[in-house]
């Protein structure tokens, strides 16, 4: 079916820009994105999605794109879980089925792609992993709310939205973190599951990831805007993100955008040769990087 928000008889959107949130959109310390909103009211204006991406629950994001009101897909958990807000998607994307028919808990009006792995096995998983490396691994379903709160600095109501997990199992170490994870990663992929590195938790999930739920959403809009030769068009993609569970999105973009962080990620612009790191953290890398990728394509177009 085709959406109603599209038109054959209109141009494609300029860009597509995908976004992690914390310590990208969002400052990794306060979750502000004021600094960020002129760039947000451009890619508005111009009808440039912002697709949010990130490790966050759907039941979290759903109130923060509401928020920066946006109407666009978004990722929930690392790419486990794909939504559609209805009031922009009237039909269901293909292969997509509504959100309380897979039983999540939402008062929302949601399409979803289910991507990944049921949290309960995820969950299992960690636990055996647990113990067979006898590693002082804790996960989110351990700890109560006044926990999570405290390690991710979120206020108790957004903490509990955290703590609804549908696809990815974040977790910490009791302790040092072992120097060599390869026992980890190995003992994860017997089990047919991955784990990545967040801004502040390892994550255990499917072989669900960013960068493949961004090409499917990619793929979406450019079915829908088909070029002369009938074939689908190309809309240039701008990731943006500042940890190792976002680089599967910046290895596939067409403007990839690492935002400044306090860790540093030798060799990474060998293996993305396109990628570009901002001056500044957070909100204010966002905003400026959005607006020189915007702005020189506005310029080249008029040229």
């Amino acid at each position: 079916m085709v959406q109603s928000f599209f038109s054959r008889d209109s141009s494609p959107p300029s860009h597509l820009v995908f976004t992690d949130l914390d310590g990208t959109l969002l400052d990794h310390q306060t979750y502000k994105w004021k600094e960020a909103l002129p760039a947000l009211d451009l890619c508005r204006e111009n009808g440039v999605p912002v697709i949010l991406v990130s490790s966050k629950t759907r039941a979290e994001m759903d109130v923060l794109r509401r928020e920066l009101h946006l109407s666009s897909p978004f990722v929930s958990e690392n790419g486990g879980g794909v939504f559609f807000p209805r009031e922009t998607f009237r039909d269901a994307p293909s292969g997509a089925l509504p959100a309380k028919a897979l039983g999540r808990n939402t008062s929302e009006e949601l399409w979803e792609w289910s991507l990944g792995i049921s949290y309960s096995h995820l969950i299992r998983a960690l636990h055996d992993i647990r113990k067979v490396l006898d590693w002082p691994i804790r996960g989110f379903s351990e700890m109560d709310v006044s926990e999570i709160a405290r390690l991710t600095g979120l206020d108790e109501t957004s903490a509990r939205l955290a703590a609804m997990r549908e696809y990815d199992e974040p977790f910490i170490f009791d302790g040092e973190t072992p120097k060599d994870l390869k026992p980890l990663h190995d003992e994860s992929a017997a089990r047919g599951l991955t784990v990545v590195s967040g801004g502040r938790f390892y994550h255990l999930l499917g072989n669900n990831h960013k960068g493949n739920a961004m090409m499917r959403i990619a793929s979406l809009y450019n079915r829908q805007y088909p070029s002369t030769e009938g074939h689908p068009s190309h809309i240039p993609t701008i990731a943006l993100g500042d940890s190792p569970n976002d680089f599967s999105m910046l290895l596939r973009a067409d403007f990839p955008i690492l935002i400044r962080s306090k860790r540093d990620f030798p060799g990474l612009e060998k293996e993305i040769p396109k990628l570009r790191i901002t001056r500044s953290k957070g909100p204010k890398g966002w905003n400026k990087a959005i607006l020189n990728i915007l702005r020189k394509s506005k310029e080249k177009a008029d040229a």
